[in-house]
């Protein structure tokens, strides 16, 4: 395990960390909360020093990089960005416990938008930016940040995809061009230019500044974390149409965002992973539009209504513009199953991912067919090109974990004695970085209540599900520190 470099990347990695704390330091400054100045300049200090020490333990660190450490550098560097980004909100005061700040910078880094503030708009200006700032910043990944606006370091710049690779959401990572710092750029200019886009329309219809900029970093984040009690409910239907756009926009692959700028329009048209998002999306509106239609005064209500549940569930941004924890058992199915679903790969979405979820289908298809021709050599197929049994194999091994840690985190947090439905919809929410759940965790409710043990185990919910499970799970096993 080659620590040094590691260290290097720790070291970077809390630096672009501090830098990202400025804005809501001169933010706390401007409103005069003094309180959050303080907090924001301390930890930024504490994140200057750790900086140099960090520095100074990588110096001449060798440049061999592999897998493993990749996979080890996301997880410790998630870990450390989350127990540093949650001083600010404990340090000032606004959240006394600093537990319950690591949660509430978790699910904010991760995207998941659960929370356990019961009023955030009694939260400063600052701290209210940097709770929105954090899904941004997850969204699309503090690595695949440092990759495109640093230089490769060294002759082996192999360690840029395994850093990729380890952070990317979905069943597999390539490459939008050659070199892996121009993908790193071309995401995240991307990223930023839909996310601008995104504000320009919210100004459009009569949204103030602050929070047209923290409704698009939780739109574009998919995080969700709102600056006003009611979410988004406040806002005017425009308003809401256009998160409703944006979300399901933010959950697309950035990859077809790059072959539609380079007029490879009939390879979008013809991915099955984008088809399979849009029928999903567009079904589940057309069902519960059906199944609520007697909830609201006029069908274009409904129609709103339904689809800005069904575009915050499926890309699990977590906003609601309604209580949908009082819909009918059939409507709150469909949510549940879209959490599981979750947006497409490569997108900031979670969830298990609907490419993930076409490699299962197809894969079962696969053994059916094997089961009835067992002479015959079965292929998996996606968009015309072959899926390799490797591919096959860690989408399987993925579910397998999924399967496996949803029903121990569902187990360990039911000692708290919630509800079936809080519970198993608390792990799906937290797990699949969404949010918001059903019964106690419902969108007008929050996770205050968990003990710490419970609150704990979510946290590693949150992380596990953003990393995609095993940049987390390898850092629990002996062998990743004991052998090369």
């Amino acid at each position: 395990m080659n620590y040094r470099m590691m260290g290097r990347f720790l070291s970077l990695i809390i630096g672009i960390e501090a830098l990202f704390m400025l804005p809501a330091l001169l933010i706390s400054y401007m409103y005069g909360d003094h309180k959050a100045v303080t907090a924001f300049v301390l930890t930024i200090c504490f994140s200057l020093i750790l900086v140099g020490i960090l520095r100074f333990y990588s110096v001449d660190a060798p440049e061999a990089f592999y897998a493993k450490e990749g996979l080890a550098c996301v997880g410790i560097g998630w870990i450390a960005m989350s127990l540093i980004g949650a001083l600010p909100l404990f340090l000032s005061g606004e959240i006394p416990s600093y537990l319950d700040s690591l949660f509430e910078i978790v699910s904010g880094f991760t995207t998941t938008g659960a929370s356990i503030v019961p009023e955030v708009e009694k939260l400063s200006k600052g701290i209210l930016f940097w709770r929105s700032f954090s899904h941004w910043i997850g969204g699309m990944g503090v690595l695949v940040f440092l990759l495109a606006v640093i230089p490769n370091q060294g002759k082996r710049g192999g360690y840029t995809m395994h850093i990729l690779r380890a952070e990317s959401p979905g069943p597999d990572v390539g490459k939008l061009v050659p070199k892996m710092r121009d993908t790193a750029k071309i995401l995240y200019l991307m990223y930023i230019g839909l996310t601008v886009l995104d504000i320009v329309f919210l100004l459009l219809g009569g949204m103030p500044l602050f929070d047209s900029v923290c409704t698009a970093f939780g739109t574009a984040g998919t995080g969700g974390f709102g600056i006003k009690n009611d979410s988004i409910a406040g806002y005017s239907p425009y308003l809401q149409n256009v998160c409703t756009v944006f979300m399901l926009l933010f959950g697309v692959n950035f990859s077809c965002y790059y072959l539609l700028i380079m007029r490879q329009f009939k390879n979008v048209f013809k991915d099955e992973e984008i088809r399979m998002y849009f029928c999903l999306v567009f079904g589940s509106i057309a069902l519960i539009a059906w199944n609520v239609r007697g909830f609201y005064d006029t069908i274009g209500e409904t129609i709103r209504h339904s689809a800005f549940q069904v575009a915050t569930i499926i890309t699990t941004t977590g906003f609601a513009t309604t209580d949908f924890d009082l819909w009918p058992s059939f409507s709150k199915a469909i949510l549940l199953s879209l959490m599981v679903v979750g947006a497409c790969a490569g997108s900031t979405g979670g969830g298990l991912k609907c490419g993930r979820v076409l490699l299962l289908l197809k894969s079962l298809h696969r053994n059916i067919r094997a089961v009835l021709n067992p002479q015959k050599v079965q292929i998996v197929r996606n968009n015309g090109t072959r899926i390799s049994e490797k591919v096959l194999e860690n989408t399987n091994a993925y579910l397998a974990a999924y399967v496996v840690i949803i029903l121990l985190s569902y187990i360990a947090i039911s000692i708290d004695g919630f509800s079936v439905t809080t519970n198993i919809s608390a792990v799906l929410a937290c797990f699949n970085n969404i949010g918001p759940g059903f019964d106690a965790v419902g969108p007008t409710c929050n996770y205050a209540a968990y003990s710490a043990f419970s609150k704990l185990v979510l946290i590693a919910d949150m992380l596990a599900g953003r990393l995609e499970i095993f940049p987390i799970l390898i850092l629990a096993s002996r062998s990743t520190w004991t052998h090369r």
